[in-house]
């Protein structure tokens, strides 16, 4: 079975041990929450920047599945598929 991977920016890479891609096992299809369990499990600091203490993901957190924002698929919900790519893209806020 293909990986599925989740491609960091380069300012969340340091929290992944420098990684810019984490992969994941895909025994079938998952939801991008038990994907972003799964790849975030050694990195506690990086799971807290792509979500709060409810488990939601953080305002300033955009992630795509097939070129398409989660938010308006259906969130953490949204299926991911065996080979397929999750892009992690931070906001930076202006000010």
């Amino acid at each position: 079975m293909p990986d599925i991977s989740v491609v960091l920016p380069s300012i969340l890479q340091p929290l992944a041990g420098g990684q810019s891609i984490l992969t994941a096992p895909a025994e079938g299809t998952v939801t991008v929450g038990s994907l972003l369990d799964s790849v975030t499990g050694d990195y506690p600091v990086l799971a807290r920047r792509l979500r709060d203490e409810t488990g939601a993901l953080r305002r300033y957190v955009n992630i795509y599945v097939a070129g398409d924002e989660v938010r308006r698929l259906q969130g953490l919900e949204t299926e991911v598929s065996p080979g397929q790519e999750v892009l992690v893209i931070q906001s930076v806020a202006g000010g």
